[in-house]
């Protein structure tokens, strides 16, 4: 069974083909819209929409600046000296430590429209901006043991970008939320910044030109066709070991959208659709925005002493157990 874009997706790129008339489309030389070069998609924007904002689809140019405001002013505030003569905590209030401090962080500060409103989510159907709900829960699909690496997630292994960063859905994370587009003829490849993913996204007019389901992949299977000006993008066939969102993805399909709202600007639509995990396909939209800067390397495997430290904790610990030994723990 073939499947259909959603209404709201239908919707955006009948709006696209309209605004398309008046905005010169930078192309390639074998004719379709040309989004190569490098791209941000951080934004201050929710994923999903605050529920006492309800079917609140934008915010006013007020509240969006406000927004913008608050989220510069709490990097400014996180971003202060601490005093060296301050007391000590006491051990009850300590603070959540993290494991990055702001140096590292590239969170989004900024909201861009979207045919020219500032969406209060990037959901957007169900009408309440949020995601539906699940028909069942389930397990991770990694065992979440110190027996060996294997028993890790996908991202502590430096095996696949935390956060979905690099799809589908592309979301924007706390840094690194960069990437950069190439195309062919046959071709679109996505070299996301974040664990170095490479998406590629081979261009079929035949809409069943997915390999077999036996031949599960990263990322999915991503098959690309052009409907006028706007990329369309079905994903599905995924490895077994990727979850989306935590969940299983064995039935899970999503239908990308990438067109150009200017030339500094991409308009980024998706549909979800899984119906052993929600109740309802869900969809929505987020902006991207060209940069100046380069994607740089990310070393993640030579500067992964993180698992080592955790597997290595482990063995300690059950060397301990063999000895007899009990774990100190301090009050």
């Amino acid at each position: 069974m073939k499947t259909r874009l959603s209404a709201c997706l239908l919707c955006a790129l009948s709006a696209s083909a309209a605004s398309a008339q008046d905005t010169a489309i930078p192309r390639t030389s074998w004719g379709v819209p040309d989004f190569q070069g490098y791209w941000r998609n951080n934004t201050v924007m929710p994923f999903q929409r605050a529920s006492e904002l309800g079917t609140q689809q934008a915010y006013t140019e007020d509240e969006a600046r406000r927004l913008e405001q608050a989220a510069q002013e709490a990097v400014e505030q996180d971003n202060e000296p601490l005093d060296p003569n301050r007391p000590a905590p006491e051990a009850e209030a300590l603070p959540p430590v993290g494991n990055y401090d702001l140096f590292w962080t590239d969170r989004g500060m900024f909201l861009p429209t979207i045919d020219g409103e500032y969406r209060t989510s990037a959901i957007i159907d169900p009408p309440n901006g949020r995601i539906p709900e699940r028909v069942v829960d389930f397990q991770p699909t990694y065992n979440r043991s110190n027996d060996g690496p294997e028993g890790r997630s996908l991202g502590e292994r430096c095996l696949l970008s935390f956060g979905n960063a690099s799809g589908p859905v592309m979301t924007p994370v706390m840094y690194n939320s960069h990437f950069q587009i190439a195309q062919s003829p046959g071709y679109v490849v996505i070299n996301i910044e974040m664990i170095h993913d490479a998406r590629i996204i081979r261009i079929a007019d035949d809409r069943d030109a997915h390999v077999s389901a036996s031949q599960q992949k990263w990322l999915g299977d991503s098959i690309g066709r052009w409907e006028g000006d706007t990329l369309v993008v079905e994903t599905k066939n995924y490895n077994p070991q990727q979850s989306y969102r935590g969940a299983d993805t064995t039935n899970l399909t999503v239908i990308e959208t990438f067109r150009f709202e200017e030339d500094n600007k991409l308009v980024y639509g998706f549909t979800v659709n899984d119906p052993t995990v929600y109740s309802a396909r869900w969809s929505g939209e987020m902006p991207i925005t060209r940069m100046d800067e380069p994607v740089y390397e990310y070393a993640c495997h030579e500067g992964n002493y993180g698992i080592i430290g955790i597997l290595a904790g482990a063995r300690r610990l059950e060397v301990m157990e063999e000895l007899g030994i009990e774990r100190e723990i301090e009050q």
